[in-house]
């Protein structure tokens, strides 16, 4: 009986520890489904007109700047012009602004804006944009989240967390996907605007790894960083679960 206690109680504590809404413990295969029913949902809600579809609506965002991963390639003192690929999305009528719990944002194709390699520990100045993002908000259960442990004002990844990034980076080559993009999230402890610095640098060193430890195309990826702006947790924006990385795949 003692034993039956200590077998249970074990399984209660690690439950415990991933905060909800993490899929840190999801297999290849299962972030393989998932993110092929994202790149289904993004296709319908595209082609439908509708700007939704069922586990996906599409809102507009301002002042955010989604950045190609291949631009953070190119060699310092450099000034490349990097093109979005991500599919052209436009959201319905009356769906401006922005709504908590909501996912990942797309671009519109033919956006251009100079990329400058970043030191993924200093400020990020990004260019304003006047252009509103189209945003799409997923369902949870389409929703790909994973619980980075960052050190504190940091975007420094440490070796203990590589391993979930490896099972990201083995279901996006196994999946039928193109364009995918990583978008940072933060809580609302802080400043807006630091939060927003800190999330876009958080997703650009997860895209780093990403390239560099195993090995997918830097033209793949794209980086956007959401602040606090839409918390996985709307009843508690300081909430740990909130604290997440997100991947969606576009297309």
């Amino acid at each position: 009986m003692l034993l039956r206690y200590l077998f249970f109680s074990l399984i209660a504590l690690n439950t415990l520890a991933l905060p909800a809404g993490a899929q840190d413990d999801l297999s290849v295969d299962e972030l393989k489904s998932i993110f092929e029913r994202q790149k289904q949902a993004f296709s319908e809600a595209e082609t439908n007109g509708l700007g939704l579809t069922r586990g996906l609506k599409l809102v507009t965002v301002d002042n955010v700047t989604a950045e190609s991963a291949a631009g953070d390639e190119t060699a310092a003192g450099a000034e490349p012009q990097v093109t979005s690929t991500a599919p052209a999305l436009s959201a319905p009528a009356g769906t401006s602004g922005q709504t908590a719990g909501q996912g990942v944002s797309i671009t519109a194709q033919g956006d251009s804006r100079p990329v400058r390699p970043s030191d993924p520990n200093k400020p990020l100045l990004a260019a304003a944009t006047d252009q509103p993002m189209v945003f799409g908000q997923l369902a949870p259960e389409l929703q790909v989240n994973l619980h980075i442990e960052f050190g504190f004002d940091s975007a420094a990844i440490s070796d203990d967390q590589k391993p979930k990034l490896k099972t990201v980076c083995m279901a996006l080559q196994a999946a039928d996907i193109g364009k995918v993009r990583i978008v940072g999230h933060t809580d609302s402890s802080g400043s807006e605007a630091y939060n927003e610095r800190l999330s876009v640098l958080r997703a650009k060193e997860v895209a780093r790894n990403l390239i560099e430890g195993c090995g997918l195309p830097a033209s793949r990826l794209e980086t956007v960083g959401m602040g606090e702006r839409f918390p996985y947790n709307a009843d508690d924006p300081r909430a740990e679960e909130n604290r997440r990385v997100e991947f969606q795949a576009l297309s």
